[in-house]
């Protein structure tokens, strides 16, 4: 494992409170009835963070769910890009604001274009990892998805298709704890997630998803397995979702304050702060301006999408259809 420099823990940082700070904001947004539904990754971020990390922007192929902001500014999209794809406007890089917000597809990082439905980013993951093995590429395939996708025909036939053919393929369950507003206890028979990819021959392992450390050293390591032909493996990175389902949905109605207000004693940006201060890796100042950095763009990136032009109303049926 290369050693976490400095600059990496800072970079850790800034990521995890820009993906905070973009969805705080977000959040605040359609609550105005500004722009539309959008799901959060309040408590996801080192596990996001983290886990992008470890990619190869560019060379590895990515798969994310509605969930990922962190993935993708980690990867290198912007907040003027979500913004601009939140209140649909022309300067969205994904769609030119076709699809809805966390909807990802930027050719530029290899973030894919992915299903709507559950879990449909699975086999379309196996099929890239499968094409990347068949060329000979140095390649690696990561797929992103919660708990509750384990639950769908797509995850089992798509573990057993990389589990076969031993595909460069890391399949990265955030466990948030709620399948939408089903608790993982009554979503996920056996011991959790991880323990289901040895029924398919490869590796499962079980991380603390709010050590952001802890998840970049997982995914550093199964991307190297699979770069040396060893085939896939399945992280669990378990943390808690602290948001809605999505910014529509009403979470008291399944789950009590108590609850949430325990889950919030190990928020990873508090617990990440306060070990980049106890370990002097920053000082106070330091993070305070890192915080207002990320606050500025945040301002700047709804400026932005909010002068931007519509996309032209001609434009409606391009990449629909084929020519004839």
């Amino acid at each position: 494992m290369p050693e976490i420099t400095p600059e990496q823990h800072h970079t850790f940082y800034y990521k995890m409170v820009l993906t905070r700070t973009l969805g705080e904001r977000l959040r605040l947004l359609r609550h105005q009835g500004r722009i539309n539904i959008v799901a959060l990754a309040d408590g996801h971020e080192a596990a996001q963070v983290g886990s992008a990390s470890a990619l190869r922007v560019g060379l590895d192929y990515v798969y994310t769910y509605y969930r990922d902001m962190g993935v993708a500014l980690t990867m290198g999209m912007r907040p003027h890009d979500f913004m601009a794809q939140a209140f649909a406007r022309a300067t969205d890089p994904n769609s030119r604001g076709r699809l809805l917000p966390g909807d990802l597809n930027y050719p530029p990082a290899n973030l894919m274009a992915g299903g709507g439905p559950i879990a449909t980013q699975l086999p379309q993951a196996a099929g890239t990892a499968l094409a990347s093995q068949i060329k000979g590429e140095d390649a690696v395939t990561i797929v992103y998805f919660g708990e509750g996708g384990s639950s769908e025909g797509e995850f089992h036939e798509s573990c057993n298709l990389a589990g076969l053919r031993k595909l460069p393929l890391i399949f990265f369950c955030e466990n948030n704890q709620y399948a939408l507003s089903v608790p993982v206890e009554k979503e996920v028979a056996g011991e959790g997630v991880a323990c289901k990819a040895k029924g398919y021959g490869f590796p499962g392992v079980v991380i603390d998803g709010n050590d952001v450390q802890a998840v970049y050293q997982a995914t550093y390591k199964a991307r190297e397995r699979a770069r040396r032909g060893e085939g896939p493996t399945l992280i669990e990175a378990r943390l808690y979702r602290f948001g809605a389902h999505s910014t529509d949905d009403d979470d008291s109605r399944y789950r009590n304050p108590e609850e949430l207000e325990l889950h919030r004693q190990h928020d990873p940006l508090i617990r990440f702060k306060r070990y980049l201060l106890d370990e002097k890796l920053a000082t106070a100042a330091d993070l305070a301006e890192l915080e207002t950095k990320a606050a500025t763009e945040v301002e700047e990136a709804q400026r932005f999408a909010e002068e931007s032009p519509y996309p032209d109303p001609a434009e409606l049926w391009d990449h629909l259809y084929g020519d004839a």
